[in-house]
This record gives C-alpha cells, sequence and structure tokens, in this order.
C-alpha cells in the first residue's frame, strides 16, 4: 500500500506540470514556424503566410487562437487561451523579422501619423530625407501638412530609409498608410527599389478560403432561396411598375408619345385620366414656346473662371464651422464701450515700452487681457458642452483669430489671465508669424477655452457676429472705434467720444442670455476702466 501511495503521488505531482509543459511545446512550436517548417504544417499554412503578411497591428487585430494550426494530441478547449497570449508574445517581439515577401529582409513600414486629435488625413508637404540616407531618432523625416498646420515627423528609430511610398506632394492620406519604408542594414536598400506595400483588401480572400464546411453554406443558401424572397417581390413590383390609366387616357397618350409615368393622375385612387393627358400636352406646349424665345434674345458668353483645389486647413475650417452653425444654437449680444480712456492707458505704456525698448502694446493685446479677466470673473462662459456635463475650465486660454494667404488660424494664449500686456503682446506677435509661415505646431493652436476675433483695427469692420469654434461656448467679435457724438450733463452739451461695437456669440447650451450679458458687463468695465486690469 505504501509503495502504491508513492506511485499515485508521484503521478499527482508530473500531473500538475502538464499543463505548463505543453504550454512551452506550443510556444516554441509558435516560434518555430519558418520557411523551413512551413511544408510539415497541415491545411491552415497558407493563411498563416498571410497572417504574417498584416502590419504589426493587424496581425494582433486579425489573429486568433482557432486559426492556428493546433497538434492533434493536445485539447484546444483548455490550451487556446494561454497558446493565444503565447501568440501574440511571440509576433511582438519579433515584428521587424516579418517581411511582406520571403525575399525582402526585416524593414518597417512608417505609416501616416495622426499628429491632431481631429486628424484623419494628410499631406506630404516635403521630404527632407532622401532614399537611402541614414536616419536616426529624432531626425526629420518629412513635413506633414495636417488639418490645422504643416508638422515636422520625427524618425522612431535608427536605420536608412530603402523606400519613399508616398511622394513629395501626395495628398489625402488616410493615418496609417505607409508612407516610407526603413531597413536595419545599408545593403538592403537596394531590395526595395520595386516594392509595394500591401493593401488591406488582399488579406479578405484567404479568409473566404478555409471555410471547409459545406453543410453551412448549404444552410445560408437555403433560407435565402426560402419562399421569403418569392412573396415579396409579386407584391411589391406591380404596386411600383404598374400604373392606373383609363383607356383613352392611354390612347391619348400612346398617339402622343407621351409616357405616363411623366403624368400625376387625379382620377380615383391616382388614376391617370384624359383631362390628366390634355393637362399635360397643354404645359409641355407652353413649355416648348417659351423655351425658343431664349436663345433668339442674346446668347449668354461662357463664364471665365478658376478651379482652385482644397486646402487641408481649408477643408478644415469648412466642416468645423459648418458643423458648428448646424449643431450649436448661436445667439449674439451686442455692446458699444467706449475706448477714450483705453486709448490714453495704451499711450502711456507705449512711452514706457519705447524707453525700455519693448515692443508696443496693441489694443488687442488690451482686448485680449479684459476677455480673459472677464472670464475669470463670470467662468460659466468658459466651459463647453459635451452630452453628460458642461466643462468649465479652470485655466483661460485664448485663441487669436490670424489670418493668412494660407487660410484661417486660432493660436492660443494660455493663461491670458495670469500674464502681463506685453508678454501677451509677445505671444501674439511670435504666434501670428508662425501662422503666417505655416508652421504652427499642435501645441501652438490646441487646448484654448474661449476665442477672439478682430476686424475692425486691421480691416475697419463696425460689427460682425463671429462663428463659434467648438467645442468653446463663445467667441468675442471686435469691431472698429469710430468717433460719436453723445449727449453731455446739460440738456444744450454735446461730446465726442470713441466707442467701439463688440459682439459676443454664445452656445445657448451652455451660456444662457443673462450669463452672457453679465460677461458682456464686466467685459465693458474692464474696457472703460482699464486701470482696473493692472490691479
Amino acid at each position: 500500500m505504501v509503495y502504491a501511495s508513492r506511485i499515485i503521488i508521484t503521478h499527482t505531482k508530473k500531473l500538475k506540470h502538464v499543463s505548463t509543459l505543453l504550454r512551452r511545446e506550443h510556444a516554441a512550436a509558435v516560434r518555430g514556424f519558418s520557411n523551413s517548417t512551413q511544408p510539415s504544417l497541415t491545411g491552415r499554412e497558407d493563411m498563416l503566410k498571410t497572417r504574417l503578411n498584416y502590419s504589426p497591428a493587424e496581425r494582433l487585430s486579425k489573429c486568433s487562437a482557432r486559426d492556428l494550426p493546433m497538434p492533434s494530441g493536445i485539447s484546444t478547449m483548455s490550451t487556446r487561451p494561454t497558446f493565444f497570449r503565447e501568440y501574440i508574445s511571440s509576433q511582438m517581439r519579433s515584428v521587424r523579422g516579418f517581411s511582406s515577401s520571403s525575399d525582402l529582409p526585416p524593414h518597417q513600414e512608417i505609416g501616416m501619423p495622426s499628429l491632431s486629435p481631429t486628424m484623419t488625413e494628410g499631406n506630404i508637404a516635403r521630404w527632407l530625407k532622401k532614399e537611402g540616407d541614414k536616419v536616426a531618432p529624432g531626425e526629420v523625416l518629412c513635413e506633414v501638412e495636417t488639418d490645422k498646420a504643416t508638422v515636422e515627423m520625427e524618425c522612431m528609430e535608427e536605420g536608412y530609409l530603402a523606400k519613399i511610398v508616398k511622394e513629395e506632394g501626395a495628398k489625402e492620406i488616410q493615418v496609417g498608410e505607409v508612407i516610407a519604408i526603413t531597413v536595419e542594414e545599408e545593403e538592403d536598400i537596394q531590395k526595395f527599389k520595386d516594392y509595394t506595400p500591401s493593401s488591406g483588401t488582399p488579406p479578405a480572400a484567404p479568409e473566404a478560403k478555409p471555410a471547409p464546411s459545406p453543410p453551412k453554406e448549404e444552410k445560408v443558401e437555403k433560407p435565402a432561396s426560402a419562399p421569403e424572397a418569392k412573396t415579396s417581390k409579386p407584391t411589391s413590383a406591380p404596386s411600383e411598375d404598374r400604373i392606373f390609366a383609363s383607356p383613352l387616357a392611354k390612347k391619348l397618350a400612346e398617339d402622343s408619345n407621351v409616357p405616363l409615368s411623366s403624368i400625376k393622375g387625379t382620377g380615383p385612387e391616382g388614376r391617370i385620366v384624359k383631362a390628366d393627358v390634355e393637362e399635360f400636352l397643354a404645359s409641355r406646349g407652353q413649355e416648348t414656346t417659351a423655351k425658343p424665345s431664349k436663345p433668339t434674345d442674346s446668347k449668354v458668353p461662357a463664364l471665365d473662371y478658376v478651379d482652385i483645389p482644397h486646402t487641408q486647413i481649408r477643408k478644415v475650417t469648412a466642416s468645423r464651422l459648418a458643423f458648428s452653425k448646424q449643431t450649436i444654437p448661436h445667439y449674439y449680444l451686442t455692446v458699444d464701450t467706449c475706448v477714450d480712456k483705453l486709448m490714453g492707458l495704451r499711450s502711456q505704456l507705449n512711452s514706457f515700452q519705447e524707453a525700455s525698448g519693448g515692443k508696443r502694446i496693441s489694443v488687442n493685446d488690451l482686448v485680449i487681457k479684459a476677455a480673459a479677466l472677464a472670464l475669470r470673473k463670470v467662468p460659466q462662459c468658459n466651459s463647453s458642452w459635451t452630452d453628460e456635463y458642461i466643462r468649465q475650465f479652470s485655466n483661460v486660454n485664448i485663441n487669436v483669430a490670424v489670418q493668412t494667404e494660407n487660410g484661417l488660424y486660432v493660436p492660443v494664449v494660455k493663461d491670458a489671465d495670469k500674464k502681463g500686456l506685453s508678454k501677451i503682446g509677445e505671444e501674439v506677435r511670435f504666434l501670428a508669424q508662425k501662422a503666417k509661415e505655416n508652421s504652427l505646431k499642435p501645441e501652438d493652436y490646441e487646448g484654448g477655452t474661449f476665442t477672439v476675433s478682430n476686424l475692425g483695427g486691421p480691416f475697419g469692420i463696425k460689427q460682425f457676429c463671429a462663428v463659434i469654434n467648438p467645442p468653446q461656448a463663445a467667441i468675442l467679435a471686435i469691431g472698429s472705434a469710430e468717433k460719436r457724438v453723445v449727449a453731455g450733463s446739460g440738456p444744450d452739451q454735446f461730446n465726442v467720444a470713441s466707442y467701439m461695437s463688440v459682439t459676443l456669440s454664445c452656445d445657448h447650451r451652455v451660456i444662457d442670455g443673462a450669463i452672457g450679458a453679465e460677461w458682456l458687463k464686466a467685459f465693458k468695465g474692464y474696457i472703460e476702466t482699464p486701470e482696473s486690469m493692472l490691479l
């Protein structure tokens, strides 16, 4: 008995390690797949070849444990999850070892990156590296024109640029689409001279091939050919194609070469009668008599025009503004502010700036500062709408609209409520110059909570209503300052003062009318008593 119990205990200890041994055997089998061992696979080796042709992300998403061959002596029910994890880990360790063809060395496919949260496609502005150049981490490969600006794309690994798949000037490249190939060894560059990246459509064919179960196809075909289609088609076809008309109406239409489908019936249940055909012929006769009079008047000269292709920034501006007007319930509040004291303070500050060698302060700098302080006083306007909640921001980041030859940009002055006027002026000038050079980076225009658009100073626009820049809840439109005659303290006294019209566009989902009016009151207070901004 003692001997028998020892045997049982020994065997139970061995059985505990069976699953571990099986997992190791599976992992070894997966890692052992290569060109030399593929002929030993049965039935599914073509599928595995197809799997290895996917990009790393596709291999991980497309592959499943049931797609891989299992040794006949192993239960797939108990070992599938562990085996699948082993396969994924082996794929991740050897991503660079796979290539799209057996005669190609290990290489890396570089896809179009997502360089902004709203980017879905991009354009190649220019390549800074040529085919055959050595690249190192941090070096700029190319300039990509995104939905907001032109951004430099840096290399992530060391190697050689073997193939440029998307040439300079290529447009509407989807995020993730291959734009270049890099290799580790310089002698491998020539092997990619005629390389073309594998598209996403071919893998669909191999998935359809390994369908060895004919009974499933029979089951699908039988219900498709079931009497449901026969019963539905006869009922719908006649009702759509058949046209009811009286015999006299049919004869009259036939003689006049008029299709019944073009005549609207006024008889019972829409039946076409003789009067309908006669009315149609009469109306057609009026049209034919009216048509010849047009060419006799004068020939319309052909228009001369030029088609200007959309830039990426123009596409995004159009889509975002259309989205804003279609989804955001706008309303507008306008107020006139006296800017005499503001102009006086500006002239005093500019005299100090000139004496110290600093840059002059503009009216727009003072407007940005006043708007930022008003947002701090009325934080409800420093918010954005979501389906679940209204997000109220603690930071006051002011976007400033800048018009350039390439389109409209809105770089952001972050924490404008905490910065001085000279600092705000320096940042606005620097960001405006970058916008004109089309060199803004995502951090230069992302993260804004409120927008200021000024068409008064540069263009002399008296007053306008701006479109809200989503996901923000408000935008301030600044008009020009003009001198007006205003009533004085006495009955016959009149004064001349400079007034500036400002219009606040509000998202009614976030900002109620009273809240918008309260913000404008605070803004007007800062403009008309500018000394309070310095406190």
